[in-house]
């Protein structure tokens, strides 16, 4: 049996609140604003992703990734969600925290998304803050890890704004794109998420 288990989260109500955002797991009633962001990032999250299926925007995909995102809370293996914007409700990108590892280990593996629009604004610094937030109270982690390809500079920045630490270099790593693709290893620990954001609050 795995230690620190939690109750089950399939609340679609907002589980996570950030900086001007919030984030909550898919519903049926997402999936036009979601393929339609989707859609028209192709081009620019392509680089960084794995192959997109050719049924990936299709509804009938959409409700399978609905009952996996759900199946997966269930199980308390990932945590899956969109990111909103507060007020006007526009969708931003997807976040997950996967792979979750109970037992000795308490730590799970962290991927997010942001529509080609919403880029380079600093959106995704906020939210994965949410996530990481969430990861550490929520769900009681001890360790978020994360993983990006060198040359994705403004992932690297996103994680090192939250605190994350390089720890490693992991050759052909992920298939992205097509390609079997170098990353670097970064993590975050739940002290150093403390002592990050008494950090920045230190800060005038």
């Amino acid at each position: 049996m795995a230690l620190f288990r939690i109750s089950r989260l399939a609340d679609p109500a907002p589980l996570a609140r950030g900086d001007g955002m919030y984030l909550r797991p898919a519903q049926s009633f997402d999936y036009p604003a979601w393929t339609a962001l989707r859609e028209a990032s192709r081009d620019f999250l392509t680089p960084w992703e794995p192959s997109w299926p050719t049924d990936d925007l299709t509804r009938a995909a959409f409700r399978r990734r609905l009952k996996r995102q759900a199946d997966e809370i269930a199980r308390d293996e990932a945590y899956s969600f969109l990111i909103f914007e507060d007020g006007s409700d526009n969708l931003l990108g997807g976040i997950t925290i996967g792979g979750v590892r109970r037992g000795v280990a308490q730590a799970a593996t962290l991927g997010y998304w942001i529509g080609a629009p919403y880029a380079r604004r600093g959106h995704m610094t906020r939210a994965v803050a949410a996530a990481v937030g969430f990861g550490f109270s929520s769900l009681r982690l001890h360790r978020i890890e994360a993983a990006c390809i060198p040359d994705n500079i403004a992932s690297i920045r996103v994680l090192e704004r939250n605190g994350f630490q390089k720890e490693g270099f992991a050759r052909a790593y992920l298939r992205i794109n097509g390609a079997w693709r170098d990353h670097l290893l970064f993590a975050l620990l739940e002290s150093d998420a403390r002592a990050h954001l008494s950090g920045r609050r230190g800060v005038a």
